[in-house]
């Protein structure tokens, strides 16, 4: 599974309402570090920070540190981005993650992956897990066929929705994550300040220098709803 396999996580620095979040500090280690951090057990041939060439060079040494490359390529059309990055690192698979989600888990994307192998989806993920622990897993056919066929600007920024709003065209595949680690209401994406406040946060209280799985995490929230009950 993994000689085609490619984590690409995608980032840039230009934000209106948190600039630069990738590079906030959490427990002393940027947001980004976390996630490539995160990611590094998969089964990938590739890994990657799929940004613009504006965000590149201050991206660069941070990537380098992680064993990750860097792809710069279009600086809105992130469809096409990540089409020119999918040929440039020749993978079949892509694993789809965003930096700004310090808390991205690998055993949720361990078993998307999975799943993808087992029904050729072109389009596969783990639902109800917190928002922000998740992953996309995409076929590069289909994401090659996508590019070709859609010119709305909403899917050629967000690159996935023009899958899943096709399911006539392309296989989609998702499945409820166990009980245990079921959290949909939490929510661990990182895009305001009041975000990074709450992020930074639970880094103070579970953060122990290795990646924060997704059971710690809804035993964290589950905890915080009760305390606020």
């Amino acid at each position: 599974m993994s000689d085609g396999t490619a984590v690409f996580l995608q980032v840039r620095l230009s934000s209106s309402r948190l600039p630069e979040k990738a590079l906030l500090p959490l427990a002393g280690v940027p947001v980004i570090v976390h996630a490539m951090r995160a990611l590094e057990s998969l089964p990938a041939a590739r890994r990657a920070l799929v940004t613009d060439a504006a965000s590149a060079p201050r991206l660069q040494p941070l990537a380098d540190s992680c064993g990750y490359a860097v792809f710069a390529g279009d600086p809105d059309d992130v469809l096409a981005r990540f089409c020119d990055a999918a040929a440039h690192f020749d993978a079949s698979t892509i694993v789809r993650a965003t930096g700004d989600n310090p808390l991205v888990s690998a055993a949720t994307a361990r078993e998307a992956l999975q799943l993808q192998e087992a029904t050729e989806a072109d389009y596969a993920g783990i639902t109800g897990t917190p928002y922000g622990t998740g992953v996309e897993i995409i076929r590069r056919a289909a994401l090659d066929d996508l590019n070709a066929l859609t010119s709305d600007p909403y899917e050629r920024e967000h690159v996935s929705p023009g899958l899943y709003r096709r399911p006539d065209r392309y296989r989609v595949v998702t499945r409820p994550a166990a009980d245990p680690v079921q959290l949909p209401e939490m929510r661990v994406t990182l895009d305001t300040p009041e975000d990074y406040n709450y992020i930074a946060g639970i880094f103070r209280e579970i953060y122990r220098g290795k990646p924060v799985e997704v059971p710690e995490l809804v035993a964290y929230g589950q905890r915080q709803h009760r305390n606020s009950a």
